[in-house]
């Protein structure tokens, strides 16, 4: 799980929110830049960045500020507040932002996400904020009908890889996240989800893990020294196992591998003995969470779906290492094998001999 510490932006100040109510706005921060730089140094990887000023005005206020975070850290930066439109999105990515959130677009306005989607693909993520399970909008201000579940499906269906989900009641609580709303939603559709709201320590980052998502953004827990951000992030990575770091720009870097198509053959091979013991197929998912967590992960042809190798039979296959081929089409991936690979109970797929010298 990746953990994102928070920057919120409001008049070029970094400020925590109580429940997403302006009001209440603290600064908790003396300089933006230097706040992202310690966070870099902390070993964080994303930063996750909110322009509060933008999300109320409907277009960029603090973009100055933002790029002056990305002029001086390396990390991958991801940005919401204030885009509504393929101009904003397109001004922001032209100055090297990886990611670009949209919230309240997402609600009116399908069309564009999805043309946002159909062209950027992974870097478009939307954030679906709740307050008592119903998405708010135009900075929390607003408060629509549409309940958080089918927001989050609607947004499947179009094609969204991340989910940032938020409740509202939490933010800015340090009372712990909605384990059972991001539990919901994390079974539900397929999409990474990207916990916000209430992470105040080390348990909470258990918690979250053990929930299966993809990420967790944490905020005023940083900021009171509540939650140390180097501990979170190790603590994170022992517990799901990681065995390796990926790089910093490591979403990038996958895409090339999926060049000629969406699925890519892995051959998976005993670290130990080199014994071949199974073929599967990954997608960009499944090999993002492989490299996340440090066990298979394979997309099934016949299911359409993801699936963890030994999720239910508890035969596991620990990641020791992963090699491309010299095309960059086909994977070679090293594991420690925990019982049988093969669903027939054999130790590799590879048993029936059809001939031999």
């Amino acid at each position: 799980m990746i953990i994102l510490p928070a920057i919120d932006l409001k008049d070029g100040k970094c400020v925590r929110l109580f429940q997403g109510d302006y009001a209440t706005a603290e600064q908790v921060a003396e300089d933006p830049v230097k706040t992202a730089q310690s966070f870099e140094e902390q070993g964080a990887r994303w930063v996750h960045l909110v322009d509060l000023d933008g999300a109320k005005a409907r277009r960029p206020v603090n973009d100055s500020t933002v790029f002056s975070i990305r002029d001086n850290v390396s990390m991958n930066i991801e940005v919401g507040g204030g885009i509504r439109d393929m101009d904003t999105v397109e001004y922001y990515l032209s100055h090297g932002i990886n990611r670009i959130i949209l919230g309240s677009a997402a609600l009116h306005s399908p069309e564009f996400v999805r043309e946002a989607v159909k062209k950027y693909g992974k870097k478009i993520a939307v954030g679906i904020d709740a307050l008592k399970g119903k998405v708010a909008a135009e900075g929390w201000t607003a408060q629509s009908e549409v309940d958080y579940l089918e927001m989050a499906k609607r947004m499947e269906g179009i094609g969204v890889r991340y989910l940032i989900v938020t409740d509202i009641y939490k933010d800015g609580t340090m009372n712990g996240p909605n384990l059972v709303m991001l539990d919901k939603v994390n079974r539900a559709v397929s999409c990474n989800i990207i916990a916000s709201g209430g992470v105040s320590n080390l348990k909470d980052i258990v918690d979250l893990n053990a929930l299966g998502v993809y990420g967790a953004i944490a905020g005023k827990s940083i900021y009171t020294k509540a939650l140390d951000l180097t501990a979170a992030i190790t603590a994170s990575q022992r517990l799901s196992g990681k065995s390796f770091k990926c790089s910093e720009e490591e979403e990038d870097h996958l895409e090339r591998y999926f060049k000629k198509s969406e699925l890519i053959p892995c051959i998976v091979q005993e670290a130990s003995t080199n014994e071949v013991l199974m073929l599967a197929y990954m997608n960009r998912e499944s090999m993002a969470k492989t490299l996340e967590t440090g066990y298979t992960w394979f997309y099934s042809r016949s299911r359409q779906t993801l699936w963890n190798k030994g999720a239910t039979s508890g035969h596991t296959q620990k990641v020791i290492s992963m090699y491309a081929d010299c095309d960059d089409d086909t994977l070679l991936v090293k594991v420690v094998q925990t019982g049988a690979a093969c669903h027939t109970g054999s130790h590799s797929c590879f048993y029936k001999e059809i001939a031999r010298n």
